[in-house]
């Protein structure tokens, strides 16, 4: 299967080189380049790429607000956000839209790729490290609401078993960690991350993670 990879960045050298990356791969076809949010989204509702690389930081729709749409209008389609920095508040907020991860623009071309292959194959590219490191940097940007958040009806959807599991991948856990921390082989984990995200309505870990906070199951430390 050919992964299809729409590019968007402000600086046309920088989408050339991404693109020169992905045209030299079997597996992967750059289908369209936008210099822009507004652009980005028209094409992604025209492509239906699989992966979205995605700037944030773009005059206009910038990054974020894109890939809010693109998610909303698209819900097949992964956006990959990049970001200068680790722990850019912009990379945070992406998450937030729904972006299935970030990566610097500095990358290695091979963690590039890697990680829009993971991310096609639907999984997360942030590690849980950073994952944490993000949501307790920029948790004073979560709203509090009226702290009712543990009576959000998608949790009376989880089993005990399946909202411990939810407590630890907000606290940053691995899979790995989870299993030894809640006495679990991984593979149970695993079943239980399966089974609780569609009750959640959520698209992968990262989702969940934020979702433990703004659901105040957990506060940063």
């Amino acid at each position: 299967m050919t992964i299809r990879v729409l590019i968007v960045d402000d600086e046309a050298l920088l989408r050339m080189a991404f693109s020169t990356v992905l045209e030299a791969q079997p597996d992967m076809a750059p289908v369209g380049e936008a210099a822009d949010g507004t652009e980005a989204v028209r094409l992604a509702r025209e492509l239906h790429p699989d992966v979205v690389l995605m700037d944030v930081r773009m005059p206009g729709t910038d990054g974020i607000e894109a890939t809010r749409q693109i998610i909303a209008a698209c819900p097949r389609s992964r956006v990959l956000i990049l970001t200068t920095f680790d722990l850019d508040e912009y990379a945070f907020a992406g998450l937030r839209a729904g972006a299935s991860g970030f990566l610097l623009k500095n990358t290695r071309p091979e963690e590039l790729l890697t990680a829009i292959r993971n991310v096609a194959a639907g999984d997360a590219v942030v590690s849980p490290r950073i994952t944490r490191l993000l949501l307790e940097s920029f948790c004073p940007h979560i709203p509090d609401g009226s702290g009712s958040g543990r009576d959000d009806e998608r949790l009376r959807r989880l089993t005990p078993r399946e909202r411990e599991v939810l407590i630890q991948v907000g606290r940053g856990l691995t899979n790995t960690e989870i299993a030894a921390t809640l006495h679990l082989a991984e593979a149970t984990v695993k079943s239980h991350l399966g089974r609780m995200l569609p009750k959640l309505g959520l698209r992968d870990r990262i989702q969940a993670a934020i979702f433990a906070y703004e659901s105040r199951l957990i506060h940063p430390a």
